[in-house]
């Protein structure tokens, strides 16, 4: 089972000296260069949409991204004797980005930045991104519901306990987030994006940033949409500022990195801040419960709604303070 998919590497005409696990996936030493071989399941439609944007991004900008290499008979999606369909993409050497180093964290923001600046297509419908205030009503009436659920059990377990003693807190949040969204002009930033073409990575954080010799690689745009690009900048300001203790000067170095590179426009950081006042995570926790088995909560599960409590005002200081 550890060479699953090797076989699919005659279709290209490549041939693997050395192969290992990772990612996921199997990363081979080829003729060419580290290639990353995966099991495919998606939309034909979408990965020619995603090549699409891979070879703008090559042509266009100095950071180099994943490519996915076509068959020699010019097919993206390969499949092997047994019917599994596969995808091989041209992949780098190196690290990912340190959550704990500055150095790091701000050369990310800046090619996210530059990318950016290369990162728009013809608009397609089918990739468009839910407005946000769809999102936060959504969020916030599944808080309600819970909440409801909750409370009509005889016994609640600790999570529960925590969750009833924490979620006024964390739903005012959500609604004061929502009120700001919509008395913004967050409606025309979105549907300025949309008619431009702009596209998102879907899924920028530090695991997709590759730190070589010389170089920065951005990979895995699985997950790209059109939205306003803003979205990538907050995902991975969350992610890294989490690990951070929520650090208000590294926000603002991060955002100052970003802004050098493409340029934030006022529109822009207003949507920022109203995304950082969202209680994304204590939602997404919640949601993870309640659509879960809920006879039997793991310690890690109430270990982080209680983080979330115990960081509830650093959180809420830096969603104010940016």
């Amino acid at each position: 089972m550890y060479d699953r998919g090797l076989s699919v590497l005659e279709q290209y005409g490549l041939g693997a000296k050395s192969s290992y696990r990772g990612r996921g996936a199997l990363l081979c030493q080829t003729q060419i260069g580290l290639v990353l071989i995966r099991e495919f399941t998606g939309s034909d439609k979408k990965l020619k949409k995603q090549q699409e944007l891979l070879l703008q991004l090559e042509e266009g900008c100095q950071y180099p991204v994943d490519q996915i290499l076509a068959t020699e008979e010019g097919k993206l999606v390969s499949t092997d004797k047994d019917g599994i369909s596969y995808v091989v993409r041209r992949w780098y050497e190196g690290r990912e980005c340190d959550t704990r180093s500055r150095e790091d964290i701000l050369n990310g923001a800046f090619v996210l930045g530059t990318i950016h600046k290369y990162m728009h297509m013809q608009p397609e419908k089918d990739y468009f991104q839910v407005s946000l205030a769809e999102e936060y009503e959504r969020h916030n009436r599944e808080l309600r519901k819970i909440r409801k659920f909750i409370r009509t059990k005889r016994r609640q377990n600790s999570f529960e306990q925590y969750f009833l003693e924490s979620v006024q807190w964390f739903l005012e949040r959500g609604e004061e987030a929502l009120d700001r969204l919509q008395s913004t002009g967050y409606e025309n930033l979105r549907r300025q994006a949309l008619e431009r073409g702009e596209v998102c990575h879907g899924e920028y954080n530090q695991h997709n940033i590759l730190i070589g010799k010389g170089q920065t690689a951005v990979t895995n745009f699985d997950k790209f949409r059109y939205d306003t690009q803003v979205a990538d900048l907050y995902c991975f300001m969350r992610k890294i500022l989490e690990k951070n203790d929520w650090d208000k000067k590294l926000a603002h170095e991060m955002i100052s990195s970003y802004d050098q590179a493409r340029g934030l426009s006022a529109a822009g950081y207003e949507n920022l801040k109203i995304r950082f006042l969202y209680p994304e995570k204590y939602w997404k926790l919640a949601n993870h419960y309640y659509n879960h088995n809920k006879a039997w909560i793991s310690e890690k599960t109430i270990e982080k709604i209680i983080k979330l409590i115990n960081c509830k005002n650093a959180w809420h200081d830096l969603g104010n303070g940016l």
